[in-house]
């Protein structure tokens, strides 16, 4: 059995050394597909012995797709891993010797994933554990085509393993509320999309992904996006603050969950609000205004 890892980077020094050490145990190949690094991660990748490739970064998913199409034939499992996550030896280990052992009817692969902010573990807000969908067998899984908070989904049938996968992003808070505008801008080409079709995209009805991630898709595509827009960061952020205890974090997992949880939502869809503006103001197409408001070209 051979497993191979897949990394996709961008000026991740301070992290890439640490996520490879976490898996190199049971790694038999280390691919790291960079889209134009300035700093020392792709050094640093290539001294602890990962094959390093460079493409054009579009998404994240096309970016990992991209990726499947360079592995070799004889690959039998791909696991896709974060450049700022970190493998835990329980993980590790359950990788290492349960993985031969699978059920040939077994495409996919379940995770425990944890997510830290400002070096803190989030515990409540229902954040954890969040069950992913990683590890699945090479041919039979793929990245969604999404533009935003896409899953892996495979043709088969799906297990867990024991161990985890933390999140812990070593970058400051100014780093972290940059990146999330540049989500809020890509989920709000999302919600858009669902009103407008301007993308096709490919049914993946016939495949699986995990349970937990399907059923959060399902409340926030069939709940969540028909509450009033503005409205329901309020109340996302009432049900993790309050309902789910997320006061319990303590003062950091106050801001984070307060930013993420209302400030990131409210933030797509203010700016949905300002593309339809946008056409309305100069009678331009969807994608006209996206381009123009966003910064994407869809």
């Amino acid at each position: 059995m051979s497993l191979t890892v897949i990394i996709l980077t961008l000026n991740e020094e301070q992290h890439i050394e640490r996520a490879i050490r976490s898996v190199s145990s049971v790694a038999d190949r280390l691919l790291v597909v960079d889209s134009g690094s300035t700093d020392k991660t792709i050094s640093i990748a290539r001294s602890l012995g990962a094959e390093v490739l460079s493409h054009p970064f579009v998404t994240q998913a096309k970016q990992f797709n991209w990726a499947l199409t360079q592995l070799p034939s004889d690959t039998d499992w791909v696991f896709r891993l974060d450049a700022d996550e970190v493998v835990s030896p329980a993980l590790a280990k359950s990788l290492a010797t349960l993985l031969p052992q699978l059920d040939s009817q077994v495409a996919g692969v379940l995770v425990a994933r944890r997510m830290t902010f400002l070096g803190q573990p989030i515990r409540y807000g229902g954040l954890f554990p969040v069950q992913v969908l990683r590890v699945f067998r090479f041919g039979r899984g793929h990245s969604e085509d999404r533009w935003m908070d896409e899953h892996i989904f495979v043709d088969g049938a799906v297990v867990k393993l024991h161990g985890e996968v933390t999140d812990d992003n070593l970058n400051t808070l100014t780093w972290w509320t940059d990146k999330h505008n540049k989500y809020a801008s890509r989920e709000a080409v999302e919600i858009l999309n669902r009103e407008f079709r301007f993308i096709q995209r490919k049914s993946n009805e016939s495949m699986k992904g995990g349970l937990q991630s399907s059923f959060k898709r399902w409340i926030k595509e069939q709940i969540y996006s028909r509450l009033p827009a503005g409205f329901r960061a309020f109340a996302y952020f009432i049900y993790r603050y309050i309902i789910r205890f997320g006061f319990l974090d303590g003062k950091v997992g106050t801001a984070f969950h307060f930013l993420q949880g209302l400030w990131y939502r409210y933030l797509v869809d203010a700016k949905v609000a300002e593309v339809r503006r946008y056409m309305l103001d100069r009678n331009v197409s969807v994608t006209v205004a996206i381009e123009r408001v966003l910064g994407i070209k869809v």
